[in-house]
């Protein structure tokens, strides 16, 4: 693209300096032409001027031209005007064209009429045509100036040609001067045509050049990353499918290396965006130091680099360079005026062996550095046999994932929350469903990779509006709960999600209860605040998933009014084994919501004694496969119709009747 601006640019100037030229060589063309016929007229002018002049003072012309001997008179004037002015020399015809008279031989006049008598075809030309002939001649001084005109013009008297007069004019002077005027005009003519072109022409350049070069920054902001100047993603992609294709075709290895820097963000949210800005840009100028001449380095996230190393023959050269990348990245870094030490964890995958494709490639140098994550990072690990079935499992999820959202495979199955004042089922939460060729797949295992995929939004959207249309064949007083996603906030446009659904759908927006998780409120806090701020101007409840597990803050209970916590279901299964300390953090928690005018569900019920403890602790709201395990949508309406006091344990008889919907 930049060669074909260029050549374009080099075009277009050359085409103007065509232009320029050939107007400037027109203006040159017409100063010579000006000239000529200034010195046409000017040599007639003279000529016929002095044709006059002398008419008016011989009385004796017509008898010259007819051949006779000039009077005493005559031959006085001829004499006295000699070289009078510009006309150096004349000479005098007859009506025919016959020579009488010569300036330059009047003492000869008389002696020799033979030789005046020649025949001279310009002078009879001009008497044929009746107007004056100019002919213009360059002289040899001192005989002739160095420029001069012979101007053969006829004198007419009383309708009658006596005489042709021929009149040496020396123009040497009127030439020059002629020729400096003019040559002042056309050269300033010239000059301002020039300035005429040149000031939009260097200013369409100049233009031109700043867009080729604003064209070629956005060509590198697109292919680049903006703050380490290193390859983005997309450009990545490129070169190392570049790179896997020349490795198969010449041989040799490429090993990709997917380096992690640990605990970005605690440094980052410690030291300030700033500081954590510096310890990127250093990373990636170490990482370019181990850039061979056709290896890639490329910044693909926040924290995460790849190092592509091509050409390599064996393993070791891989691990070697692993190995000087993990030593160069512990070294410490000044940033915003501190001294930090980072460390990192590299997955490392080579081709062929590991992926012959980018994406392959990228999926096994992604597990591997998983893998390393998971063994206390600041290490390196290579992508092995054992990851590859993971690799596959993966493969396997993405698909149904794709599958399901291009399919409608989707499907969600609701929990009942009962409500333990009054012993009676007060909702329902929406749990997401996804069936794949194996069977059903955790929501746990694909939601992750749908988040990473990019699913997410979609498939919440779905979810969601699902949720609400269901619950619009429930009786008015029973609640549906929605899960929302950290990734679906990170999209944006929550709120206008939630808006449009209950428009469509027509559930009233105090049925709807959205459960977030303390993980949201990690990233960007204020954002999400405001557009939780905005969720709770429609007029929807909002409820904060497992709390007490995670990054648990008090902070998000006072910054946030929240309608209600639900309590993690592992505290159930800590109060279960018997620990006091969990059954004494319970108590705390609910007498934390009771003092905030909370709510408090609990999650995980699945025992009685479970179920008796939260009664005497007053909790609001249980959920559990004790209470009621996860039903299809087909199956609620069923339930809502039975009388549940009937089957449910609040009466002291235990776990559910064999039969029961809400049985295990």
């Amino acid at each position: 693209m930049r060669r074909i601006q260029a050549r374009h640019l080099r075009l277009s100037i050359a085409i103007l300096t065509l232009v320029l030229a050939a107007l400037t060589a027109g203006t040159w063309a017409i100063q010579k032409y000006t000239i000529e016929y200034l010195l046409h007229r000017d040599a007639v002018s003279s000529g016929h001027d002095w044709a006059t002049y002398l008419a008016q003072n011989v009385g004796d012309l017509e008898g010259i031209a007819a051949g006779e001997a000039p009077s005493d008179a005559s031959m006085a004037f001829f004499t006295r005007v000699q070289r009078v002015g510009r006309v150096f020399r004349y000479k005098i015809f007859d009506p025919d064209g016959r020579l009488r008279l010569v300036s330059d031989e009047l003492s000869a006049i008389g002696t020799d009429r033979q030789n005046l008598t020649e025949h001279n075809a310009a002078a009879a030309r001009a008497i044929a045509e009746g107007r004056p002939l100019v002919i213009a001649k360059s002289g040899k001084p001192p005989n002739r100036p160095p420029y001069f005109a012979e101007a053969y013009v006829p004198v007419i008297v009383g309708g009658r040609t006596l005489a042709i007069v021929e009149a040496y004019v020396d123009q040497t002077e009127k030439r020059e001067l002629f020729n400096t005027v003019l040559s002042v005009a056309a050269l300033s003519l010239s000059l301002l045509m020039a300035l005429a072109f040149a000031v939009p022409a260097v200013a369409w350049y100049w233009r031109t050049r700043e867009n080729q070069r604003a064209d070629a920054q956005i060509q590198f902001l697109a292919r680049h990353d903006a703050l380490t100047g290193l390859a983005n993603r997309a450009h990545l992609g490129e070169r190392l499918r570049g790179a896997l294709s020349q490795a198969a075709e010449h041989g040799g290895r490429v090993a990709l290396h997917h380096v992690n820097i640990d605990r970005f963000k605690d440094v980052n949210d410690t030291l300030g965006h700033a500081a954590g800005d510096q310890i990127i840009a250093t990373v990636a100028q170490r990482l370019g130091r181990f850039a061979g001449e056709h290896d890639i380095v490329a910044r693909v996230g926040g924290d995460e680099f790849v190092l592509v190393q091509t050409g390599l023959a064996e393993r070791t050269a891989a691990e070697q360079r692993a190995a000087e990348v993990t030593r160069a990245v512990r070294e410490p870094i000044a940033a915003d005026g501190h001294e930090v030490t980072v460390t990192a964890s590299i997955g490392v995958a080579l081709a062929p062996e590991d992926g012959t494709s980018v994406a392959r490639l990228m999926k096994s140098a992604d597990l591997a550095l998983d893998h390393c994550k998971t063994e206390g990072r600041d290490c390196v690990r290579f992508f092995s046999a054992d990851l590859d079935a993971e690799l596959h499992g993966r493969l396997a999820i993405e698909k149904a994932v794709r599958d399901g959202v291009a399919h409608n495979r989707f499907e969600l199955h609701f929990q009942p929350l009962f409500d333990l004042p009054h012993r009676s089922i007060a909702g329902f939460e929406a749990l997401l469903r996804l069936r794949g060729p194996g069977g059903p797949i955790p929501p746990a295992t694909f939601i992750p990779i749908a988040e990473e995929m990019g699913l997410i939004g979609r498939i919440g959207a779905w979810a969601l509006e699902e949720a609400c249309r269901v619950a619009m064949a429930w009786p008015e007083t029973m609640r549906v709960a929605v899960n929302l996603s950290p990734a679906q906030f990170a999209a944006g446009g929550v709120h206008e999600t939630v808006a449009r659904v209950l428009a469509a759908t027509g559930l009233a927006a105090h049925r709807l209860e959205l459960e977030i998780t303390e993980s949201l409120l990690l990233g960007d806090t204020e954002a999400v605040l405001a557009e939780l701020n905005a969720l709770k101007a429609l007029g929807v409840a909002i409820a904060m998933d497992d709390f007490g597990t995670g990054y648990s803050s008090l902070s998000y209970l006072w910054r946030f009014g929240f309608d209600k916590i639900k309590i993690d279901r592992a505290f159930m299964a800590g109060y279960d084994a018997g620990d006091r300390n969990v059954e004494q953090v319970i108590r705390t928690i609910v007498a934390l919501g009771r003092s905030l005018d909370l709510r408090i569900t609990v999650e995980g019920v699945e025992t009685e004694r479970q179920l008796r403890f939260i009664e005497a602790l007053r909790c609001d709201q249980a959920q559990g496969f004790f209470l009621g395990r996860p039903i299809p949508a087909v199956e609620v309406a069923a339930q809502l119709l039975g009388e549940f006091h009937k089957v449910l344990p609040f009466a002291g008889r235990g776990a559910p009747r064999k039969g029961s919907v809400v049985g295990p």
